[in-house]
């Protein structure tokens, strides 16, 4: 391999944007993809067959609403929801900022509206 071709990816600097939602993958790891998600509103219910999905916080706070529940995340806080499970992701204030990790392969299945 050629690491003349490696890049650093300055996740501070992508996630500056007036879009309302923004979520673009920043690596490639073996069959998993690491996306940075930018959030200004919720995203809408759903669930991911096959795959689980992990969340990591980098700025602001996000809630994730469940069925059953609601969990909330803090910068460098983890959280993953297994596969199958409804779920929607929503900032807690103005915007968040989070990585997910996730299969390259996942599929995303939107769920009637659960609240």
């Amino acid at each position: 391999m050629n690491t003349q071709d490696l890049t650093i990816i300055d996740i501070t600097k992508e996630a500056i944007t007036n879009e309302a939602y923004k979520n673009i993958p920043v690596a490639s790891v073996n069959d998993h993809i690491v996306r940075m998600g930018v959030m200004t509103e919720p995203y809408f219910w759903h669930l991911h067959p096959e795959s689980d999905e992990s969340f990591l916080v980098i700025e602001g706070s996000i809630f994730i609403d469940l069925e059953d529940k609601t969990v909330e995340l803090f910068p460098n806080q983890l959280f993953t929801i297994p596969k199958n499970v409804i779920h929607r992701t929503r900032p807690n204030g103005n915007r968040s900022v989070n990585l997910t990790f996730e299969s390259s392969n996942m599929t995303t299945v939107r769920v009637d509206s659960r609240i």
